[in-house]
């Protein structure tokens, strides 16, 4: 009598560091989570800094960082080329600029989604806001790489407003619940606003997916298996006492690579857990990278440095490099085009 003997669904485990290691075609992801307090006239922080690495800042002091703002947090105008940066942000407020001229203030559940290609200059500052009240900020930024062809396409900027995100709620037998925050790809027929158009994620056949999960304590949900077996499929378990991934418990803090033919049953245990999952097939293309520059070989990446030197990547338009909004600015998208966009709510 032959027995059949089931594979784990679980292909590596290893613990999250700085930045969390992506799976071909992604690049970077990591996880900013500060708790800010109020914030002063300038919309940083009204707290002393001193003893602070200003520029440097990465030591969480306080419980929150300055990273390379000096004044309000974030980061000032920097240069890409050759991959996007795609922001969702779950707290707070993110103010953008860029070498275009276009802006944008989001955050509250919204995505931005950039594709730097030919190259961009954008700053990425965390206003705060608030005068009176703390103003915690938490984010992922994830950097998607571009396949040779469209590494050079033309900079774009898309934003996915919190209204516009799908999130496709699960009710286990004993009424628990799992909610899915769909930021790229589809599920239950519930599909993402588009990416941008020569995005990786906006061909049909390469099952990007950007996804959060929140499970409730103790609540049961088998993530399906991906549309594309050749995906690449990452779980990030990040927030939650302990998670049962198949028939193993996980600890927090963890990164699961799993097989993306295989649907995985997931448990919270002790607590709500929260995972982030990236999934997408893998480009197969050389990567090499310098800094801000992501692109197939040595010689290109010394072309982007000539190039930028060069053009700038369209200059910079504002007064400063470190620019934020009017605190009492609501959400909006300035595009380069000039045309503004807000969200309803």
């Amino acid at each position: 009598m032959s027995q059949t003997i089931m594979k784990s669904p679980i292909i590596e485990t290893r613990p999250l560091g700085f930045p969390w290691v992506t799976a071909d075609p992604f690049l970077f992801c990591v996880h900013h989570d500060d708790a800010y307090p109020a914030g002063n006239e300038h919309l940083g922080p009204a707290a002393p800094l001193s003893g602070r690495n200003l520029g440097q800042d990465f030591d969480g002091k306080d419980g929150w960082n300055m990273y390379h703002g000096e004044v309000v947090p974030g980061f000032p105008g920097h240069p890409h080329r050759g991959f996007e940066t795609v922001t969702l942000v779950r707290k707070g407020l993110i103010d953008h600029s860029d070498s275009l001229g276009a802006a944008a203030r989001f955050g509250h559940g919204d995505v931005q989604w950039l594709t730097a290609g030919a190259g961009v200059v954008h700053s990425e500052m965390f206003p705060l806001v608030d005068a009176s009240r703390p103003n915690p900020t938490e984010l992922f930024q994830i950097w998607l790489n571009l396949p040779a062809e469209d590494k050079l396409a033309p900079p774009h900027f898309a934003m996915l407003w919190d209204q516009d995100i799908p999130r496709v709620s699960f009710t286990d037998e004993a009424g628990r619940r799992t909610e899915v925050t769909v930021a790229a790809g589809q599920l239950e027929g519930r599909r993402a606003p588009p990416p941008p158009p020569r995005s990786w994620a906006a061909r049909p056949d390469t099952d990007v997916a950007i996804w959060t999960l929140r499970l409730e304590a103790g609540a049961v949900w088998t993530l399906p298996p991906a549309a594309n077996p050749r995906a690449n499929r990452t779980l990030y378990f990040f927030e939650g006492d302990a998670l049962k991934v198949a028939d193993q418990d996980v600890r927090a803090h963890q990164a699961l690579v799993v097989r993306s033919d295989a649907a995985v049953r997931l448990e919270a245990l002790g607590s709500a857990c929260e995972v982030l999952m990236l999934q997408g097939r893998p480009i197969g293309q050389p990567v090499v990278q310098y800094g801000p520059f992501v692109m197939n070989s040595r010689a290109e990446i010394q072309q982007a440095f000539n190039d930028y030197q060069r053009t700038g990547f369209g200059g910079w338009p504002w007064r400063s490099g470190d620019p934020v909004h009017p605190r009492e600015e609501g959400r909006f998208a300035r595009h380069a085009d000039g045309r503004i966009e807000r969200p309803s709510r």
